[in-house]
Protein backbone atom coordinates (compact mmCIF):
# COMPACT_ATOMS: atom_id res chain seq x y z
CA UNK A 1 0.00 0.00 0.00
CA UNK A 2 1.00 3.33 -0.59
CA UNK A 3 1.84 5.70 2.32
CA UNK A 4 3.51 9.65 3.18
CA UNK A 5 6.42 9.93 4.85
CA UNK A 6 5.80 13.66 6.11
CA UNK A 7 8.79 16.24 6.29
CA UNK A 8 9.07 18.61 9.17
CA UNK A 9 10.05 22.00 9.57
CA UNK A 10 9.92 25.50 7.68
CA UNK A 11 12.41 24.00 5.05
CA UNK A 12 10.65 20.95 5.01
CA UNK A 13 10.79 18.97 1.10
CA UNK A 14 7.05 17.95 -0.10
CA UNK A 15 6.21 14.46 0.63
CA UNK A 16 7.67 11.18 -0.67
CA UNK A 17 5.88 8.37 -1.32
CA UNK A 18 7.09 5.13 -0.32
CA UNK A 19 7.32 2.51 -2.64
CA UNK A 20 4.85 -0.44 -1.44
CA UNK A 21 3.14 -3.49 -2.59
CA UNK A 22 -0.29 -2.05 -4.05
CA UNK A 23 -2.83 -4.35 -6.01
CA UNK A 24 -5.61 -4.05 -8.12
CA UNK A 25 -8.46 -3.46 -6.14
CA UNK A 26 -12.37 -4.73 -6.44
CA UNK A 27 -13.87 -1.28 -7.46
CA UNK A 28 -11.47 -1.34 -9.93
CA UNK A 29 -12.00 -4.35 -11.66
CA UNK A 30 -15.90 -3.62 -11.08
CA UNK A 31 -15.41 -0.02 -13.39
CA UNK A 32 -13.62 -2.12 -16.00
CA UNK A 33 -16.93 -3.79 -16.41
CA UNK A 34 -18.17 -0.67 -18.07
CA UNK A 35 -15.07 -0.52 -20.62
CA UNK A 36 -15.91 -4.29 -21.19
CA UNK A 37 -19.12 -3.15 -22.67
CA UNK A 38 -17.55 -0.33 -24.62
CA UNK A 39 -15.72 -2.43 -26.13
CA UNK A 40 -18.37 -4.71 -26.97
CA UNK A 41 -19.99 -1.67 -28.31
CA UNK A 42 -17.15 -0.60 -30.65
CA UNK A 43 -17.43 -4.33 -32.09
CA UNK A 44 -20.94 -3.96 -32.69
CA UNK A 45 -20.54 0.00 -34.68
CA UNK A 46 -17.59 -1.82 -36.51
CA UNK A 47 -19.86 -4.34 -38.00
CA UNK A 48 -22.88 -2.19 -38.68
CA UNK A 49 -21.29 0.21 -40.96
CA UNK A 50 -18.08 -2.14 -42.88
CA UNK A 51 -16.77 0.53 -44.88
CA UNK A 52 -13.35 3.06 -44.37
CA UNK A 53 -15.20 5.75 -42.77
CA UNK A 54 -17.02 3.26 -40.27
CA UNK A 55 -13.79 1.51 -39.53
CA UNK A 56 -12.03 5.28 -38.97
CA UNK A 57 -15.11 6.43 -37.09
CA UNK A 58 -15.24 3.31 -35.59
CA UNK A 59 -11.55 3.40 -34.07
CA UNK A 60 -11.77 7.16 -32.94
CA UNK A 61 -14.44 5.96 -31.00
CA UNK A 62 -12.24 3.25 -29.26
CA UNK A 63 -8.95 5.60 -28.63
CA UNK A 64 -11.53 8.12 -26.43
CA UNK A 65 -12.80 5.23 -24.47
CA UNK A 66 -9.40 3.49 -24.29
CA UNK A 67 -8.21 7.45 -23.39
CA UNK A 68 -10.91 7.62 -20.48
CA UNK A 69 -9.99 4.42 -19.08
CA UNK A 70 -6.32 5.14 -18.81
CA UNK A 71 -7.07 8.47 -17.00
CA UNK A 72 -8.48 6.46 -14.46
CA UNK A 73 -5.91 3.80 -14.04
CA UNK A 74 -3.53 6.39 -13.69
CA UNK A 75 -5.96 7.65 -11.29
CA UNK A 76 -6.21 5.01 -8.80
CA UNK A 77 -2.20 3.82 -9.05
CA UNK A 78 -1.62 7.33 -7.46
CA UNK A 79 -4.54 8.15 -4.74
CA UNK A 80 -5.89 3.90 -4.14
CA UNK A 81 -10.21 4.26 -3.91
CA UNK A 82 -10.48 3.96 -0.26
CA UNK A 83 -13.49 5.54 1.02
CA UNK A 84 -16.68 6.77 0.97
CA UNK A 85 -16.19 9.24 -1.24
CA UNK A 86 -13.83 7.83 -3.33
CA UNK A 87 -15.96 4.93 -4.12
CA UNK A 88 -18.76 7.45 -5.17
CA UNK A 89 -16.81 9.17 -7.24
CA UNK A 90 -16.51 5.96 -9.34
CA UNK A 91 -19.41 4.92 -9.33
CA UNK A 92 -20.69 8.06 -11.08
CA UNK A 93 -17.84 7.47 -13.62
CA UNK A 94 -19.47 4.49 -14.17
CA UNK A 95 -22.50 5.79 -14.97
CA UNK A 96 -21.33 8.50 -17.25
CA UNK A 97 -18.90 5.17 -19.21
CA UNK A 98 -21.98 3.52 -19.52
CA UNK A 99 -23.75 5.89 -21.10
CA UNK A 100 -21.16 6.91 -23.35
CA UNK A 101 -20.82 3.13 -24.26
CA UNK A 102 -24.58 2.85 -25.01
CA UNK A 103 -24.03 5.89 -27.27
CA UNK A 104 -21.26 4.58 -29.11
CA UNK A 105 -22.66 2.83 -31.94
CA UNK A 106 -24.48 5.91 -33.03
CA UNK A 107 -21.30 8.39 -31.80
CA UNK A 108 -21.40 9.60 -34.90
CA UNK A 109 -25.34 10.04 -35.65
CA UNK A 110 -28.07 10.66 -33.51
CA UNK A 111 -26.47 9.74 -30.33
CA UNK A 112 -23.44 12.14 -31.03
CA UNK A 113 -24.48 14.35 -28.44
CA UNK A 114 -24.99 12.08 -25.68
CA UNK A 115 -21.95 10.30 -26.37
CA UNK A 116 -19.99 13.63 -25.90
CA UNK A 117 -21.61 14.79 -23.18
CA UNK A 118 -21.35 11.70 -21.02
CA UNK A 119 -17.63 11.48 -22.41
CA UNK A 120 -17.11 14.78 -20.93
CA UNK A 121 -18.51 14.16 -17.59
CA UNK A 122 -16.81 11.35 -16.93
CA UNK A 123 -13.20 13.51 -17.79
CA UNK A 124 -15.20 15.99 -14.90
CA UNK A 125 -15.15 12.94 -12.69
CA UNK A 126 -11.40 12.00 -13.35
CA UNK A 127 -10.16 15.23 -12.45
CA UNK A 128 -12.06 16.21 -9.35
CA UNK A 129 -11.03 12.71 -7.96
CA UNK A 130 -7.81 13.75 -8.61
CA UNK A 131 -7.89 17.17 -7.20
CA UNK A 132 -9.57 15.89 -4.27
CA UNK A 133 -7.68 12.75 -3.76
CA UNK A 134 -4.09 13.09 -4.80
CA UNK A 135 -2.27 13.44 -1.28
CA UNK A 136 0.56 15.55 -2.51
CA UNK A 137 1.21 19.06 -3.70
CA UNK A 138 3.05 17.96 -6.64
CA UNK A 139 0.52 15.92 -7.97
CA UNK A 140 -2.58 18.37 -7.37
CA UNK A 141 -0.25 20.93 -9.78
CA UNK A 142 0.55 18.02 -11.97
CA UNK A 143 -3.34 17.62 -12.77
CA UNK A 144 -4.14 21.38 -13.20
CA UNK A 145 -1.30 21.20 -15.88
CA UNK A 146 -2.91 19.00 -17.97
CA UNK A 147 -6.80 20.21 -16.96
CA UNK A 148 -7.16 23.01 -19.80
CA UNK A 149 -6.45 20.47 -22.36
CA UNK A 150 -8.73 17.92 -21.18
CA UNK A 151 -11.40 20.07 -21.05
CA UNK A 152 -11.18 21.19 -24.33
CA UNK A 153 -11.05 18.82 -25.34
CA UNK A 154 -14.04 17.24 -23.99
CA UNK A 155 -15.73 20.62 -25.03
CA UNK A 156 -14.59 20.19 -28.68
CA UNK A 157 -16.41 16.84 -28.62
CA UNK A 158 -19.37 18.48 -27.62
CA UNK A 159 -18.69 20.97 -30.81
CA UNK A 160 -18.16 18.16 -32.45
CA UNK A 161 -21.49 16.19 -31.94
CA UNK A 162 -23.28 19.59 -33.26
CA UNK A 163 -21.53 19.90 -36.66
CA UNK A 164 -22.30 17.46 -39.87
CA UNK A 165 -20.30 14.31 -40.54
CA UNK A 166 -17.32 15.49 -42.13
CA UNK A 167 -17.04 18.43 -40.07
CA UNK A 168 -18.03 16.18 -37.13
CA UNK A 169 -15.05 14.09 -38.08
CA UNK A 170 -12.57 16.60 -38.23
CA UNK A 171 -13.47 18.17 -35.01
CA UNK A 172 -13.39 15.03 -33.14
CA UNK A 173 -9.69 14.03 -34.08
CA UNK A 174 -8.81 17.55 -33.05
CA UNK A 175 -10.49 16.65 -29.64
CA UNK A 176 -8.68 14.13 -29.26
CA UNK A 177 -5.33 15.50 -30.64
CA UNK A 178 -5.92 18.48 -27.87
CA UNK A 179 -6.60 15.76 -24.93
CA UNK A 180 -3.81 12.84 -25.74
CA UNK A 181 -1.36 15.64 -26.56
CA UNK A 182 -1.73 18.03 -23.68
CA UNK A 183 -1.07 15.06 -21.33
CA UNK A 184 2.23 13.89 -23.31
CA UNK A 185 3.16 17.88 -22.92
CA UNK A 186 2.30 18.66 -19.49
CA UNK A 187 4.72 16.18 -18.52
CA UNK A 188 5.43 13.91 -15.80
CA UNK A 189 6.78 15.96 -12.77
CA UNK A 190 5.20 15.70 -10.13
CA UNK A 191 3.41 12.40 -10.74
CA UNK A 192 4.14 8.61 -8.39
CA UNK A 193 4.07 5.12 -9.83
CA UNK A 194 3.51 1.60 -7.91
CA UNK A 195 5.06 -0.46 -11.09
CA UNK A 196 3.10 -3.79 -9.84
CA UNK A 197 -0.27 -2.19 -9.48
CA UNK A 198 0.49 -0.32 -12.56
CA UNK A 199 1.49 -3.07 -14.99
CA UNK A 200 -1.21 -5.42 -13.42
CA UNK A 201 -3.85 -3.09 -14.54
CA UNK A 202 -2.55 -2.90 -17.89
CA UNK A 203 -2.53 -6.68 -18.35
CA UNK A 204 -5.57 -6.95 -16.79
CA UNK A 205 -7.31 -4.76 -19.93
CA UNK A 206 -5.66 -6.73 -22.20
CA UNK A 207 -7.18 -10.11 -20.95
CA UNK A 208 -10.03 -8.18 -20.73
CA UNK A 209 -9.94 -7.41 -24.84
CA UNK A 210 -8.79 -10.64 -25.80
CA UNK A 211 -12.00 -11.50 -23.90
CA UNK A 212 -14.15 -9.56 -26.42
CA UNK A 213 -12.79 -12.07 -29.41
CA UNK A 214 -13.97 -14.73 -27.44
CA UNK A 215 -17.78 -12.95 -26.94
CA UNK A 216 -17.40 -12.00 -30.68
CA UNK A 217 -17.25 -16.02 -31.82
CA UNK A 218 -20.57 -16.57 -29.67
CA UNK A 219 -21.97 -13.34 -31.01
CA UNK A 220 -20.86 -14.42 -34.56
CA UNK A 221 -22.23 -17.66 -33.88
CA UNK A 222 -25.94 -16.51 -32.79
CA UNK A 223 -28.48 -18.22 -34.40
CA UNK A 224 -26.70 -20.37 -36.67
CA UNK A 225 -26.16 -23.98 -36.70
CA UNK A 226 -23.23 -25.11 -34.49
CA UNK A 227 -22.14 -27.15 -37.55
CA UNK A 228 -18.36 -28.51 -38.40
CA UNK A 229 -17.89 -24.83 -40.21
CA UNK A 230 -18.89 -22.84 -36.92
CA UNK A 231 -16.84 -25.86 -34.84
CA UNK A 232 -13.59 -25.13 -36.91
CA UNK A 233 -14.02 -21.90 -37.27
CA UNK A 234 -14.80 -21.13 -33.03
CA UNK A 235 -11.73 -23.86 -32.59
CA UNK A 236 -9.37 -21.73 -34.85
CA UNK A 237 -10.58 -18.12 -32.79
CA UNK A 238 -9.72 -19.75 -29.86
CA UNK A 239 -6.60 -21.26 -31.18
CA UNK A 240 -5.56 -17.43 -32.59
CA UNK A 241 -7.00 -15.90 -29.39
CA UNK A 242 -4.51 -18.60 -27.11
CA UNK A 243 -1.70 -17.29 -28.91
CA UNK A 244 -2.23 -13.49 -28.75
CA UNK A 245 -2.39 -13.96 -25.31
CA UNK A 246 0.78 -16.28 -25.16
CA UNK A 247 2.49 -13.37 -26.93
CA UNK A 248 2.09 -11.42 -24.49
CA UNK A 249 1.58 -12.80 -20.92
CA UNK A 250 4.70 -15.86 -21.52
CA UNK A 251 7.24 -13.13 -21.34
CA UNK A 252 6.47 -9.55 -22.39
CA UNK A 253 4.42 -8.88 -19.25
CA UNK A 254 6.99 -10.19 -16.69
CA UNK A 255 9.76 -8.24 -18.98
CA UNK A 256 8.17 -4.90 -18.96
CA UNK A 257 7.16 -4.68 -15.06
CA UNK A 258 10.70 -6.01 -14.17
CA UNK A 259 12.10 -2.94 -16.26
CA UNK A 260 9.11 -0.48 -14.63
CA UNK A 261 10.99 -1.72 -11.56
CA UNK A 262 14.10 -0.80 -12.44
CA UNK A 263 13.73 2.67 -13.41
CA UNK A 264 13.21 5.28 -10.93
CA UNK A 265 11.98 8.85 -11.18
CA UNK A 266 10.84 10.94 -14.31
CA UNK A 267 12.46 7.84 -16.39
CA UNK A 268 10.05 5.55 -15.18
CA UNK A 269 6.94 8.02 -15.37
CA UNK A 270 8.00 8.06 -18.60
CA UNK A 271 8.47 4.54 -19.82
CA UNK A 272 4.86 3.80 -18.19
CA UNK A 273 3.24 6.71 -20.27
CA UNK A 274 4.46 5.74 -23.23
CA UNK A 275 4.47 1.82 -22.91
CA UNK A 276 1.22 1.41 -21.93
CA UNK A 277 -0.76 4.70 -21.91
CA UNK A 278 0.05 5.14 -25.85
CA UNK A 279 1.56 2.18 -27.22
CA UNK A 280 -1.10 -0.44 -25.47
CA UNK A 281 -3.89 1.31 -27.43
CA UNK A 282 -1.98 -0.21 -30.88
CA UNK A 283 -2.67 -3.98 -28.85
CA UNK A 284 -6.51 -3.07 -27.82
CA UNK A 285 -7.23 -1.78 -31.17
CA UNK A 286 -5.68 -4.73 -33.27
CA UNK A 287 -8.06 -7.34 -30.74
CA UNK A 288 -10.84 -5.21 -31.03
CA UNK A 289 -10.24 -5.65 -35.11
CA UNK A 290 -9.76 -8.76 -35.07
CA UNK A 291 -12.64 -9.50 -33.29
CA UNK A 292 -14.42 -7.92 -36.09
CA UNK A 293 -13.05 -10.33 -38.20
CA UNK A 294 -14.09 -12.83 -36.02
CA UNK A 295 -18.00 -11.95 -35.84
CA UNK A 296 -18.01 -11.66 -40.08
CA UNK A 297 -16.22 -15.35 -39.73
CA UNK A 298 -18.84 -17.16 -38.01
CA UNK A 299 -21.66 -15.49 -39.53
CA UNK A 300 -20.87 -17.29 -42.94
CA UNK A 301 -17.79 -19.17 -43.20
CA UNK A 302 -17.90 -20.30 -46.45
CA UNK A 303 -18.31 -16.71 -48.13
CA UNK A 304 -15.65 -14.38 -49.13
CA UNK A 305 -14.91 -11.28 -46.01
CA UNK A 306 -15.80 -7.99 -47.29
CA UNK A 307 -12.54 -5.53 -47.31
CA UNK A 308 -13.00 -4.11 -44.01
CA UNK A 309 -13.53 -7.68 -42.52
CA UNK A 310 -10.56 -8.55 -44.32
CA UNK A 311 -8.59 -5.55 -42.19
CA UNK A 312 -10.28 -6.63 -38.94
CA UNK A 313 -9.28 -10.20 -39.23
CA UNK A 314 -5.78 -9.87 -40.52
CA UNK A 315 -4.76 -6.42 -40.08
CA UNK A 316 -6.01 -6.73 -36.47
CA UNK A 317 -3.77 -9.47 -35.66
CA UNK A 318 -0.58 -7.42 -37.63
CA UNK A 319 -1.93 -4.36 -35.56
CA UNK A 320 -1.70 -6.02 -32.77
CA UNK A 321 1.93 -7.66 -33.09
CA UNK A 322 3.01 -4.29 -34.39
CA UNK A 323 2.16 -3.00 -30.48
CA UNK A 324 4.42 -5.70 -29.51
CA UNK A 325 7.23 -4.20 -31.25
CA UNK A 326 6.57 -0.84 -30.54
CA UNK A 327 5.99 -2.05 -26.71
CA UNK A 328 9.54 -3.84 -26.73
CA UNK A 329 11.57 -1.45 -29.11
CA UNK A 330 10.30 1.53 -26.10
CA UNK A 331 10.88 -0.53 -23.03
CA UNK A 332 14.56 -2.93 -24.37
CA UNK A 333 15.56 -0.78 -27.69
CA UNK A 334 15.64 -3.95 -29.37
CA UNK A 335 13.66 -5.48 -32.40
CA UNK A 336 11.82 -8.44 -32.57
CA UNK A 337 12.47 -9.65 -35.88
CA UNK A 338 10.29 -12.80 -35.74
CA UNK A 339 7.12 -11.07 -34.50
CA UNK A 340 7.54 -8.17 -37.20
CA UNK A 341 7.49 -11.05 -39.66
CA UNK A 342 4.35 -12.79 -38.96
CA UNK A 343 2.77 -9.02 -38.40
CA UNK A 344 4.11 -8.15 -42.00
CA UNK A 345 2.76 -11.51 -43.04
CA UNK A 346 -0.95 -10.70 -41.47
CA UNK A 347 -0.88 -7.47 -42.84
CA UNK A 348 0.01 -8.63 -46.64
CA UNK A 349 -2.57 -11.43 -46.45
CA UNK A 350 -4.93 -8.61 -46.11
CA UNK A 351 -6.12 -8.80 -49.97
CA UNK A 352 -5.79 -12.63 -50.51
CA UNK A 353 -8.33 -12.93 -47.71
CA UNK A 354 -11.30 -11.15 -49.40
CA UNK A 355 -10.52 -13.68 -51.94
CA UNK A 356 -11.28 -17.41 -50.27
CA UNK A 357 -13.63 -18.64 -47.75
CA UNK A 358 -13.72 -16.79 -44.82
CA UNK A 359 -12.40 -19.86 -43.01
CA UNK A 360 -9.62 -20.48 -44.55
CA UNK A 361 -8.88 -16.92 -44.07
CA UNK A 362 -9.13 -16.99 -39.65
CA UNK A 363 -6.68 -20.53 -40.87
CA UNK A 364 -4.26 -18.85 -41.92
CA UNK A 365 -4.20 -15.86 -39.61
CA UNK A 366 -4.43 -18.39 -36.68
CA UNK A 367 -1.75 -20.40 -38.14
CA UNK A 368 0.85 -17.66 -38.49
CA UNK A 369 -0.22 -16.62 -35.01
CA UNK A 370 0.42 -20.59 -33.40
CA UNK A 371 3.84 -20.68 -35.93
CA UNK A 372 4.74 -17.38 -34.23
CA UNK A 373 4.46 -18.69 -30.25
CA UNK A 374 5.77 -22.00 -31.35
CA UNK A 375 8.87 -20.90 -32.26
CA UNK A 376 9.38 -18.71 -30.01
CA UNK A 377 8.86 -21.74 -27.38
CA UNK A 378 11.08 -23.76 -28.66
CA UNK A 379 13.69 -21.31 -30.03
CA UNK A 380 13.89 -19.16 -27.19
CA UNK A 381 13.19 -22.01 -24.74
CA UNK A 382 16.05 -21.52 -22.47
CA UNK A 383 16.03 -17.77 -22.32
CA UNK A 384 12.42 -17.76 -21.56
CA UNK A 385 13.13 -20.22 -18.91
CA UNK A 386 15.69 -17.66 -17.03
CA UNK A 387 12.97 -14.84 -17.86
CA UNK A 388 9.95 -16.67 -15.73
CA UNK A 389 13.09 -17.89 -13.19
CA UNK A 390 14.24 -14.26 -12.32
CA UNK A 391 17.41 -14.71 -13.63
CA UNK A 392 17.11 -13.49 -17.06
Amino acid sequence: MTTTAHATGPAAEPDHLVEGEQRVTPIELFFDLVFVFGLTQVTAMLADDPTAGGLFRGLLVLLSLWWAWGGFAWLTNNAPPHGNRARLLIFGSMAAMLVAALATPRAFGDDATTFAVAYALVRVFHLGFYVTALPWEDGRRAVLRFTPTSLLGSALLVVASLLERDAQMVVWCAALLVDIGGLYLSGTTGWHLEPGHFVERYALIVIIALGESIVALGVGAEGLDVDAGVIAAAVLGVAASAAMWWCYFDVVAVVAERRLHALHGEARLRMARDSYSYLHFLMIAGVVLFALGVKKTLGDVEKELGAVAAVGLCGGAGLYLLGHIAFRWRNLHTLNRQRLVAALACLAFIPAATAVPALAALAVVAGLLVALVSYEAIHFAEARARVRAGIG
